[in-house]
């Protein structure tokens, strides 16, 4: 599922004054890495580290499910959110994030946007883009399980965080182990905000 400061591909992604910053923010909505720079919550790591392994993005690409995240303005309300990742044309990666607003039967928003790796990191940093050729989002996949089943999300700044499931409900086992490595990694999971999501199937 703002996504700050969502190899075998060579990859790009995906999707003032007061009218400027209305576009931003319609634009930022639901994107997983996408708006990062637009601090609003609270610092729940101050030590982000760098991510735990390198990536391998055709494995990484498809459908993952928000379990959990750090909430934030541009996303407030969602539930249901889906993320969904393809390869372009182009050699970028396709964004697609997806939410339904207050309940799972809400109103259905969407936002689409593009990323790009970042040299040097092992697959594991993006940049991502709902503006055209500016590349601003900063996306890190922190860790991964090693059948990308599931994958944890955030970025320097300590303020987002976003726990992702190839399944909308995955097994307690499953939870549990993306509730421990978050907290390995430093993050303060008292301010984690569970996402609804439907049953399987």
């Amino acid at each position: 599922m703002r996504p700050p400061e969502p190899p075998r591909l060579s990859v790009v992604s995906t999707h003032m004054k007061p009218l400027f910053a209305l576009t931003a923010i319609a634009a930022c909505a639901l994107l997983l890495g996408a708006c990062a720079t637009l601090q609003t919550g609270p610092v729940g790591n101050p030590a982000v580290p760098e991510p735990a392994q390198s990536v391998d993005l055709n494995a990484y690409l498809g459908r993952w499910y928000e379990i959990g995240r750090y909430e934030a303005g541009f996303q407030r309300g969602c539930e249901g959110v889906t993320a969904d990742y393809s390869l372009r044309e182009d050699g970028l990666i396709g964004v697609v994030n997806t939410c339904r607003q207050d309940s799972l039967d809400g109103e259905v928003r969407s936002v689409t946007g593009k990323a790009k790796v970042v040299d040097g990191s092992g697959n594991a940093k993006l940049k991502v883009s709902f503006f055209g050729p500016f590349y601003f989002g900063n996306y890190w996949i922190l860790d991964h399980a090693e059948d990308y089943s599931w994958s944890i999300v955030g970025e320097g700044s300590g303020r987002y965080l976003w726990l992702l499931s190839r399944t909308p409900q995955p097994s307690e086992q499953v939870r549990d182990q993306i509730m421990t490595r978050a907290r390995e990694l430093g993050y303060d999971l008292s301010i984690l905000r569970p996402t609804q999501q439907p049953s399987d199937g």
